[in-house]
């Protein structure tokens, strides 16, 4: 079993027609969007996240109710409201502004996650989003803590949002203990140079290497790739025209972790990677052809 935990929000994707734009609300946020997809691709799957008592919430809530999951613990905030993200796109590409001033997706509480609860578990997914609030990083490290007690897998996906943090070095000593203790791990080819700070793509990746780490790597039309050990590859995928891009990487990661669960520790073999990789392709690919992050 996957358990995914962190942000479930609204996406608001602008649209405009005449000189006006006007936004559109989407069920999102990064964590849920992997949960989501690796449901839907077969596996069985849990989900822990925060929203406010607020109509946005009541739309979130209402959404992931119908998902089908094995388990949904989404906790209600009375005081602080549902967190937004206002999207707007060119070409199908994203730029992000978050509303999120003390809001719900940060304010989660550790203490009341037992693991022992969930028959099956094997992996642990953790969101990126709530790291840019000392709360969130303190819930995260509890996260973690709970993991590796635990002996599951973690999974983190970096999704570099480098608009909440006062510049690149404060994100990434926010993002830095969760790369450290992951064992799958998912960066974009963006991403890996961006936190690195290294220009060249494979000195960027060996500086990321760690053994009995998957490292994961998606890279738009190119496909993606992935080190584990002594494995290296790419994986080639189809050719689509992208008509909105939001969760195309969140698909990809929970379509490769639904085909990856249950694979016994230092179990990854070149085929079972490539196997899951090739799904996952697929899964982002076809995630660009709608609007919003997930399609149920």
């Amino acid at each position: 079993m996957i358990l995914s935990i962190g942000e479930i929000l609204a996406d608001m994707i602008g649209e405009n027609e005449n000189g006006v734009t006007s936004f559109k609300m989407y069920c999102g946020g990064a964590p849920f969007n992997v949960a989501v997809n690796a449901k839907q691709a077969g596996a069985e799957v849990g989900f822990i996240g925060k929203v406010g008592r607020d109509p946005v919430g009541k739309f979130l809530l209402s959404y992931a109710s119908r998902v089908g999951f094995d388990c949904l613990d989404i906790q209600t905030d009375t005081v602080r409201n549902t967190t937004l993200a206002f999207v707007t796109l060119t070409d199908g590409e994203r730029d992000f502004a978050f509303f999120r001033h003390d809001t719900a997706d940060f304010n989660m509480d550790a203490d009341k996650i037992d693991f022992s609860a969930y028959a099956n578990l094997s992996t642990v997914h953790l969101g990126s989003l709530m790291l840019s609030e000392k709360k969130g990083r303190e819930f995260a490290d509890k996260i973690v803590e709970k993991t590796k007690s635990a002996g599951k897998v973690l999974s983190f996906d970096v999704n570099f949002r480098l608009d909440l943090y006062e510049g690149i070095q404060s994100a990434v000593r926010a993002y830095k203990p969760y790369v450290d203790a992951a064992d799958i791990l998912k960066f974009s080819e963006d991403e890996i140079t961006a936190y690195t700070g290294i220009d060249d793509f494979d000195e960027a990746v060996a500086a990321l290497y760690k053994k009995d780490r998957l490292l994961l790597i998606t890279m738009g039309g190119k496909g993606s790739m992935y080190i584990y050990n002594d494995l290296r590859g790419t994986v080639p995928t189809e050719k689509v025209k992208p008509v909105d891009t939001t969760g195309a990487g969140d698909a990809f990661f929970g379509t490769a972790l639904a085909c990856l669960d249950g694979v016994k520790a230092g179990g990854y073999t070149s085929e079972i990677i490539e196997n899951a990789l090739v799904k996952a392709n697929k899964a982002g690919a076809r995630a660009t052809l709608f609007k919003g992050a997930v399609k149920l």
